[in-house]
């Protein structure tokens, strides 16, 4: 630990950026106003829980501006088993949410055409395009991202992850850790459970040796149990869409489920996705939907269009369409009962080996069944992301078949979760008119 960097550390961000965010937070809670452009008439006021949100988020990317030589950084994929790092204490940043980020803000494009004019084809990821395009350039919305000390890439999400973790161990001349996870096409065989163990245990050496510090077998545990009780909040909230009408959409589950995707293993996560229960129990008890008018209810398949969140909250919103439920979301909280604090690393092999783009196209089309019957939905809209594509494949078969066999409509909407250069406006109004006809019928 470095003496000077730590007390510009504790000053930036302990003193001066944790009271001034907290002061804007309590601002913000005391005269809550709604957005001027926020369309009241079709759509619930925002979550109070915006302004923790927020600060949240702020802080962590603060955090990260002066984090470098206080305590060691890793950058990690979003199915990476993490547990691990934050128990040893170090500073987790994962580059599809910075991305994801990006997009909401917006300067994807600026920031992927660095990673473009240097040679990266436009058909990789926008996630990978838009981290490679920040780590070329520096640029990025957050003022600065913090060089990491490792490297953890998990298989478990896609291939892509492998190749994109190679170029930035490349660029920054540090350790990769690379945890292999077997597909899954119906059930993971105890050999394979062991596979992904024996990776898991072995990962500690080297995240030891970085980090310069012992794996301390208690901080794991309480680790695990912070993670399994914000995954399981975080399950308990998205299942409130079962009520009718549904007190959130999957809109706001998006904007909301940065914590538990990038602050899994803290406390400030689990008190955190505890107010936000509350906040939507108390909507519940009072009546409140998402949509002022629900009068029909879908599911959205894939990652969300971050540039054009509003857009399509407001343009189904109008039209009296909530969207309650997704298998994005769903995947942060779904795998909550595997994890168990008194056994670490069988359970996270077993929890890191079942996420949903790591199991056949069989197991999804099964869950959407599934939370169509739950949810009591209309409809189905799939987002065939052009840079996601294991999560894509499939989806024409899935989109026939819910049509077919389950009697739901369903529409296949192409764009990018990143880059609006994929984005064809005209053709997704088109599209989503004649979906909305059809669920009128």
């Amino acid at each position: 630990m470095n003496i000077s960097a730590s007390l510009r550390y504790y000053w930036n961000v302990e003193i001066v950026g944790k009271n001034f965010l907290r002061w804007q937070r309590w601002r913000a809670e005391r005269n809550p106003r709604v957005p001027s452009k926020w369309r009241t008439d079709i759509l619930a006021p925002p979550l109070r829980i915006g302004a923790r949100t927020k600060e949240l988020i702020a802080m962590h990317y603060l955090e990260g501006r002066y984090v470098s030589g206080h305590r060691p950084v890793a950058w990690v994929t979003s199915g990476g088993p993490v547990e691990i790092l934050q128990a040893l204490g170090y500073y987790v940043l994962y580059p599809e949410n910075h991305g994801a980020l990006c997009g909401t803000r917006r300067v994807v494009v600026d920031i992927a055409s660095e990673a473009e004019n240097s040679g990266y084809s436009r058909d990789i990821c926008s996630y990978a395009r838009t981290d490679i395009g920040a780590m070329l350039s520096g640029k990025t919305p957050v003022g600065k991202l913090p060089k990491p000390d490792l490297l953890l890439a998990c298989t478990n999400i896609c291939q892509t992850v492998l190749y994109w973790y190679r170029v930035l161990a490349h660029h920054f001349d540090v350790p990769l850790v690379l945890i292999d996870t077997p597909f899954v096409y119906t059930e993971a065989s105890e050999h394979d459970i062991e596979y992904v163990k024996r990776q898991l245990e072995d990962s500690v050496e080297v995240a030891e040796r970085v980090a310069r510090r012992k794996l301390q077998y208690r901080k794991l545990k309480e680790v695990l149990k912070l993670s399994k009780d914000a995954a399981e909040l975080w399950l308990e909230i998205m299942w409130r869409g079962k009520n009718r009408p549904a007190p959130i959409s999957v809109f706001d589950q998006f904007i909301h489920m940065a914590p538990i995707v990038e602050m899994r293993g803290e406390r400030v996560t689990v008190d955190f996705y505890a107010a936000m229960l509350k906040e939507v129990d108390e909507r519940i008890a009072r009546g409140i939907g998402a949509v002022r008018n629900e009068r029909k209810r879908l599911l959205w398949d894939n990652l969300p269009i971050w540039y054009r969140l509003r857009y399509l909250a407001e343009y189904l919103g109008e039209r009296g369409i909530s969207v309650v439920a997704s298998t994005y979301t769903n995947a942060w909280g779904e795998l909550a009962p595997m994890m168990d604090p008194d056994r670490p690393f069988e359970s996270m092999a077993r929890t890191y080996i079942y996420p949903i783009l790591n199991r056949g196209t069989g197991s999804k089309l099964e869950t959407m069944r599934r939370m169509i019957e739950e949810y009591h939905l209309d409809g189905a809209i799939l987002h065939s992301d052009r840079s996601c594509k294991p999560y894509s494949i499939g989806q024409v078969d899935q989109r026939n078949r819910l049509i077919r066999e389950y009697g739901v409509p369903a529409l296949l909407l192409e764009a990018d979760h990143d880059d609006p250069r994929a984005y064809a406006e005209e053709q997704v109004a088109s599209r989503l008119a004649a979906f909305v006809e059809m669920l009128e019928v």
